[in-house]
């Protein structure tokens, strides 16, 4: 790899990661804001109107956090990844349209209304309005991801005759099964970092001994999202992305396991080191025969391994791609736990004065931020070398005239301003949450 491609590579991966902590927010927290407007709505509870409106500001500064560090990434297309531009952009700049054009102006105009306009507008129409952010940011999630699974696994297109690639089909292009069990996956991802903000906001109010009515009715409300959202992160979301990558991307199964060997009956490797020189998994702790059936639905299945694959078509870095995927797989199964243990403590009205449970929640708050970002880079890092699996290479799509001092100097400014912007995002937030909603006694 030269060294104005890694510097390339690295400029997208670390804007790409640091604008995902809020549309990964922002996306769980409309549906939660949605949910406890209705039910202040069916009930005229006022506490549920005061909880919506805190988070409705909380909302408001990760989506505008979003906007700003979202827009640089659209335009890195262009500045450091043109010849990629240039071939597929015919088919993701559809999707990439409709995201602009249809649900992030939904979002951000009723996002005005719910910001502004409660006592402009009635409950109905402030309810609506909440509804409307809702279908927005995720008609957003919906557009966004249908663009990557494309490059995951292109489908309804053709190559052209001087190597450009042309949308044949725009209804094969946004019902592409890896669009879907990936959008599942992801935004079951997004619930749960914001059930578990929400809890965790509840609980550091509990356990302050401030706002307590509100820190208990965030946790009434965050906790069963919490445990039903890390639930279908494994199955059945999970389950059905794992079995969409065995089948198309067997290699990247085999990086993501360690997986060397091709055999019948594979294990799963719970633990262990990749020792890619030698081809083998370290001090490895299996589970025997459960790769096979999580990946193919048989005991006895054959999954194929690394030294199966030409080593040119490996992913790039597979020690890196292993211990995304098992963090990934080891928080979310910590989620399950913890959520699990949460709700059977709210069941039985233990919860609120459980202080280990509720430091436990209180601690979790920056773990779901870590999965997620795992998450993708499990994905990303799977699809390499492939900026389109298949059909175009990663070290294809670069801006061969941009030299490797211009895009150091340009990743150097955005580290700069987003550190910034980042000490920003957590001054006001502070204040939010230290300011506590509204008074509700």
């Amino acid at each position: 790899m030269d060294n104005a491609l890694g510097l390339h590579r690295l400029h997208f991966a670390f804007t790409i990661t640091y604008h995902y902590l809020f549309p990964q927010l922002t996306m769980g927290l409309a549906l939660l804001i949605f949910v406890m407007k209705t039910i202040a709505l069916r009930i005229g509870d006022r506490r549920y109107e005061a909880a919506a409106q805190f988070w409705i500001r909380i909302f408001g500064i990760n989506f505008a956090m979003g906007v700003v560090t979202g827009i640089p990434m659209e335009f890195q297309f262009g500045t450091n990844w043109s010849r990629f531009a240039k071939a597929a952009g015919g088919v993701i700049g559809q999707t990439l349209a409709m995201e602009g054009l249809y649900s992030f102006f939904l979002e951000s105009t009723f996002l005005g209304i719910l910001l502004y306009g409660r006592d402009r507008v009635g409950p109905r129409i402030h309810w609506m309005a909440s509804l409307g952010v809702f279908v927005g940011s995720w008609l957003s999630g919906f557009f966004i991801i249908v663009t990557d699974a494309w490059m995951q696994h292109p489908v309804g297109h053709r190559i052209g005759a001087n190597g450009e690639i042309i949308l044949d089909s725009l209804s094969a292009y946004l019902l592409n099964p890896w669009a879907y069990a990936q959008y599942a996956h992801n935004m079951m991802g997004s619930v749960v970092t914001a059930s578990a903000v929400v809890c965790s906001i509840g609980a550091f109010y509990l356990l302050r001994r401030e706002h307590e009515e509100s820190g208990r009715l965030f946790l009434r409300i965050g906790v069963p999202a919490f445990a039903l959202s890390s639930v279908m992160m494994i199955f059945p979301t999970g389950d059905i992305q794992g079995k969409m990558v065995a089948l198309h991307q067997p290699v990247t199964l085999a990086a993501m396991e360690g997986h060397f060997e091709t055999r019948a009956g594979a294990p799963m490797n719970v633990l262990g080191q990749p020792d890619v020189e030698r081809q083998r998994l370290d001090n490895p702790l299996q589970l025997p025969n459960v790769l096979s059936m999580i990946s193919y639905g048989r005991w006895n299945a054959e999954v194929k391994g690394l030294n199966e694959v030409p080593r040119d078509q490996w992913p790039d870095n597979i020690p890196l791609l292993y211990y995304s995927f098992h963090i990934m797989v080891g928080l979310g199964t910590i989620f399950v736990a913890l959520s699990l243990a949460a709700f059977a403590a709210l069941r039985l009205r233990r919860l609120f004065t459980t202080k280990p449970l509720l430091w436990a929640m209180l601690l979790a708050l920056p773990f779901p931020y870590i999965a997620n970002t795992a998450g993708w880079m499990t994905a990303e890092l799977g699809r390499q070398p492939w900026l389109i699996y298949g059909i175009m290479r990663t070290a294809e799509g670069s801006s061969a005239r941009v030299s490797s001092g211009n895009a150091l100097f340009t990743l150097l400014g955005f580290m700069g301003l987003y550190t910034v912007l980042g000490i920003l995002f957590l001054f006001l937030v502070h204040r939010e949450i230290m300011r506590g909603p509204e008074p509700n006694e």
